[in-house]
């Protein structure tokens, strides 16, 4: 039974860790927080981030910050310290390219190698298997890792360049915030429509006008279901700046981004942020209609 190690046992990196025991692998983990429900799942926890790279030659991260990055990676009780040759770390969490790349270097004086990675899917879908894993970086280091992630996710795709990935990410999550926002438009204007409800949403989510958001979370907007949290506000705004500046470096405009960023704030500013982002068809339900 391989033993594999994960850094950040959160809420992606709970789930991750639990299908892959339930696959068949010793998972030993370590998080700044408790480790009582990643023990509860049939963990090994650790004292530390090198402590995990001591006892694994492949090693996973989810990180929320470029701090904690830093910090796992390069800090004083960090990877950097059991890294060793032919070890691989994939950090998952999403981060400035540039600040993932700085970690390539230390670990590669040690012989390890640094994966760009990234998760497509909300916790739910990371739970059932169903979310996508995104590649980038050393072509034979990600070749290495896929059987592992085999063990956690149905599908995982290799986008070349280190750096790719989280491109490749930025470019989802545009779509993420501008579908929530556009199925919390619809479901403020169809809850008001006297139609069957239930059968409007079998409706859209089949046809030409659904998206996986509108699959996911119109159900919930229809029914005020805005617990438990399965994608909370300030997770998703997280990525607009990094969109910005991705959109800035190539020279490509998001008109519709721009129009739903504030969408976001107003959902924050209204005290919803304890809420999953289904809540916004409250925001676009506050909302008057403009006079033309």
């Amino acid at each position: 039974m391989a033993t594999i190690g994960f850094v950040g046992v959160g809420k992606i990196g709970l789930p991750i860790s639990e299908n892959l025991i339930k696959s068949g692998h010793r998972v030993v983990g370590f998080r700044r927080s408790s480790l009582a429900e990643f023990e509860k799942v049939g963990g090994v926890p650790a004292r530390s981030a090198a402590d995990v790279g001591a006892q694994a030659d492949i090693v996973f991260s989810c990180l929320p910050s470029t701090a904690a990055l830093d910090d796992v990676v390069q800090g004083p009780r960090g990877l950097i310290h059991s890294a060793r040759p032919g070890q691989i770390v994939v950090e998952l969490g999403s981060h400035p390219v540039p600040d993932k790349k700085r970690q390539i270097e230390p670990l590669a004086r040690k012989g390890a190698m640094f994966i760009d990675g990234e998760v497509s899917g909300t916790p739910g879908m990371v739970v059932a298997k169903k979310g996508v894993i995104y590649l980038a970086g050393d072509a034979a280091a990600c070749k290495t890792v896929e059987p592992v992630i085999a063990g956690f996710a149905d599908s995982c795709i290799y986008f070349g360049e280190f750096g790719a990935a989280s491109r490749v990410k930025l470019v989802n999550n545009l779509l993420v915030a501008i579908n929530i926002a556009a199925t919390a438009e619809a479901m403020a204007l169809g809850l008001k429509a006297g139609v069957d409800v239930p059968l409007m949403i079998k409706a859209i989510a089949t046809g030409s006008g659904g998206s996986t958001q509108f699959g996911i979370r119109a159900p919930w907007m229809a029914e005020r279901r805005f617990q438990p949290v399965q994608g909370p506000v300030p997770a998703l705004q997280h990525y607009f700046p990094m969109i910005a500046d991705f959109a800035d470096s190539v020279g490509v405009a998001t008109p519709l981004l721009d129009c739903v960023v504030p969408l976001y704030q107003r959902f924050m500013t209204m005290g919803l942020g304890d809420d999953d982002v289904a809540a916004m068809v409250d925001v676009l339900g506050s909302l008057p209609r403009a006079k033309k």
